[in-house]
């Protein structure tokens, strides 16, 4: 097991030097999910900071014309529909563009984020023109594929994702309990990225008496809310077990979803009585969350899960298995509820035993948004600044000093 390095523990050091980034993924702003919108937020943080950024990544569909900005490129590729997520692309291979376009502008360092063919060619690119590299771990592919009936595919989905990451000089993750996971998977080199919540934007004075009246809500009504995508990895199915059960006891409580889907369509059709909203963004998205009470959260796959911290922002009172953001930043019974993992049956108790306690509810909710008032992007941008401009570095120092390894390592490098 390889413990991660000094160097990417706190971002003490102020790096002087401005670098120039290349980021290569599948998904990226305005896609509306975790990854992209974490992406987005880093970006965001880098530019701020003065440093430039290349991002390459798949034409979105009904991409037309891009917003330029100072510091900031887009480079668009080719790809195709990821099954199950059709607005979402794999990008194709193009390694021997990449080398072009690194040779002609030399980035200082190229951070990979996904994990497809795009993102492996641009693993091979960069160690091809002895450039560092890193990596980040965002989704859970691996456990995805029981969901969709392909079960089998588990290992070798496994197998690769440790063989791309273990090719990379770090991957960054954005959990403690996911760094361990990961250790423990064969996963070397791992490095601790956390996540922010924009407290400005999600807040309990968000709460909207008119959107509840637009729900048939009074006020001392319960609503549960589920904010996420819809579908099967997502594991809604425990979501309606935990409203069909506190509904038995509150017959005027209502479930309402925010967020699209390949289920949204069926289960629309087989709960009517619940509320979809569709996708929501921006201050529309907060006034939503704002505007529930019990947030129900069952999914099983997250490696952290943008929408716990947004929800304890918002006030809520979070229900979750004991994984991923829930895990590192609930506390049971102070500002949110955890169960085990995979316990659906103590999932519902749960469920049930908070909406049918208003006082113990309410407590749970006034400490919610308290509890993240801390968690600000700034500390995560300067996080993963620093973690770049350490890689550069120690890069740097290997390609200065090199002994045999490294020399015979740079030689097969540029002959492959």
């Amino acid at each position: 097991m390889n413990n991660t390095p000094n160097l990417f523990a706190t971002p003490h050091q102020d790096h002087k030097r401005k670098l120039k980034l290349a980021l290569v993924t599948e998904t990226f702003s305005p896609e509306v999910n975790g990854v992209a919108m974490t992406l987005g937020k880093l970006v965001e943080g880098v530019l701020q900071r003065g440093h430039t950024v290349q991002v390459v990544r798949p034409r979105q569909i009904d991409e037309d014309a891009l917003l330029s900005r100072d510091g900031l490129q887009h480079v668009l590729t080719y790809g195709i529909p990821i099954p199950t997520y059709p607005e979402l692309r794999f990008g194709l291979p193009i390694k021997g563009r990449l080398i072009q376009l690194w040779c002609a502008n030399r980035p200082d360092i190229v951070h990979v984020a996904t994990e497809g063919p795009l993102g492996w060619s641009a693993v091979a690119a960069a160690q091809q023109l002895g450039l560092p590299v890193s990596s980040s771990f965002h989704t859970n592919f691996h456990t995805y594929s029981q969901h969709y009936g392909i079960g089998w595919i588990k290992t070798l989905i496994e197998n690769y994702l440790r063989k791309f990451h273990n090719r990379t000089l770090t991957t960054m993750v954005p959990t403690r309990a996911m760094q361990h996971e990961l250790q423990a998977r064969g996963f070397d080199n791992l490095s601790l990225l956390s996540r922010g919540v924009e407290t400005r934007q999600f807040s309990p004075i968000k709460r909207s008496h008119t959107l509840r009246d637009a729900w048939g809500m009074s006020p001392g009504d319960l609503v549960c809310i589920h904010v996420g995508r819809l579908a099967k990895e997502k594991n809604i199915g425990a979501v309606m077990a935990a409203f069909h059960a506190i509904r038995a006891q509150q017959p005027r409580a209502k479930l309402v979803f925010v967020g699209d889907g390949p289920l949204r369509k069926s289960l629309a059709q087989t709960y009517p009585d619940c509320i979809f909203t569709g996708t929501q963004k921006g201050e529309g998205l907060a006034t939503h969350y704002a505007s529930g009470d019990l947030f129900l959260f069952p999914s099983l796959t997250e490696t952290f899960g943008n929408v716990v911290p947004e929800a304890l922002a918002s006030g809520l009172a979070v229900l979750a298995f004991a994984n991923g953001a829930a895990l590192e930043l609930i506390s049971s019974e102070q500002n949110g509820v955890l169960v085990p993992m995979a316990a659906e049956l103590d999932f519902v108790n749960a469920a049930v035993a908070l909406a049918t306690n208003p006082a113990r509810l309410q407590r749970v909710r006034q400490n919610a948004s308290n509890s993240v008032a801390h968690l600000g992007w700034d500390a995560i941008y300067d996080s993963f600044v620093h973690t770049l401009s350490g890689l550069v570095e120690q890069h740097g120092q290997s390609l200065a000093q090199p002994d045999a390894t490294n020399a015979a390592l740079l030689i097969n490098q540029t002959s492959a």
